[in-house]
């Protein structure tokens, strides 16, 4: 028997045993939990830095855990501990797969700032290769809103603009819950997605629709664990301190 299945046996059986009766007269006891021990981990120093039992996905020395979208050796330029678009480079993802999990990211989008909306400091993190958190440089810089830094791209608008100057780092928390499927493909709980970004919360548990696309309306087509991915769209973004968390 799985320890969910002993947990909820528990739960329940606790529950039936104390209706009826007047809380006063309750043993306090049997509404204490023992199965199920949270596993102990140890925080990093700060925010940023990777628990102990996260996967580090890059740390600012090489692309080894990465990979172009046809499985190559990713090409982007290594220095001063960022990781950062390449002329030519592609998309590049992770060699490992995830599901649900909980996703540290730094980004910076390049100074001085050139271009303007949508051509300005483009990039993307794209959850299992195909739910994009967009990445952009939205500090002053007006475009579509469901386009901007931290939007579900093309579904969901941030609920606030916390985007700090060019130039300068920032971050994504993203707590990120996969889609489930029947067998005959279709969907039985959608996608949900939190992020904060610089520590602020820009998505509360939002309801992703389906894959993002530039055109058209976002549709699920049923899938299992997948890669990260990080766009390259052609403007030299800088990403470091990679790592998740499988939940």
């Amino acid at each position: 028997m799985s320890k969910n299945i002993v947990f909820a046996f528990c739960i329940i059986s606790s529950v039936a045993l104390a209706q009826g009766q007047p809380r006063e007269l309750m043993d306090s006891k049997a509404t204490e939990v023992w199965v199920n021990k949270p596993k102990k981990i140890t925080a990093g120093t700060t925010g940023t830095e990777a628990p102990s039992d996260a996967i580090v996905l890059f740390d600012g020395k090489n692309l080894s855990k990465w990979t172009t979208m046809s499985g190559a050796d990713a090409k982007w330029e290594v220095k001063d501990g960022a990781a950062t678009v390449s002329k030519g480079g592609g998309d590049i993802k992770t060699r490992q797969v995830f599901g649900d999990m909980q996703l540290h990211i730094e980004w910076r989008a390049p100074f001085p700032a050139e271009g303007e909306g949508q051509d300005r400091g483009n990039s993307g993190v794209y959850i299992q290769e195909r739910y994009e958190v967009q990445v952009l440089d939205s500090y002053e810089n007006e475009t579509y809103y469901n386009g901007q830094a931290g939007a579900i791209y093309k579904q969901s608008v941030p609920l606030v603009n916390v985007s700090r100057k060019p130039g300068e780092w920032q971050t994504y928390d993203i707590i990120f819950t996969a889609p489930r499927f029947s067998e005959t493909g279709g969907v039985i709980i959608p996608a949900y997605v939190t992020v904060l970004q610089n520590g602020v919360l820009i998505q509360n548990h939002t309801q992703i629709q389906g894959k993002s696309e530039n055109q058209g309306m976002a549709v699920y087509s049923s899938h299992g664990k997948a890669s990260l991915r990080l766009q390259d769209h052609q403007h030299p973004v800088s990403y470091r301190n990679i790592w998740i968390r499988e939940l």
